[in-house]
């Protein structure tokens, strides 16, 4: 497939702004999962697996959750640092 003057041009352009876009963001942004579950403990998620709290646990979570709220810390990063999303913080 042979590619005219115009449409190599058109090529190396869309080349350049990948090379620029790539450099400027190198890391992502997302997609780092948080070590701690708030008690200390290494998070279970590793293989992918969700973690179902046990009774006592959640109430101990949900309190640890109002607290942190009451501290002005956002929801954004208490969901980052507990790996739940903030719908979830939200719903307890």
């Amino acid at each position: 497939m042979a590619l005219d003057a115009k449409e190599l041009s058109k090529l190396q352009r869309i080349i350049k702004l990948a090379e620029k876009l790539i450099a400027e963001n190198p890391k992502p942004k997302r997609g780092r999962p948080a070590l701690h579950n708030g008690n200390g403990e290494r998070k279970k998620r590793a293989n992918g697996k969700r973690v179902r709290r046990t009774g006592k646990g959640l109430l101990r979570f949900r309190k640890m959750l109002k607290a942190k709220l009451k501290k002005g810390i956002p929801v954004a990063e208490l969901a980052r640092q507990q790996s739940v999303s903030r719908t979830y913080i939200y719903q307890l």
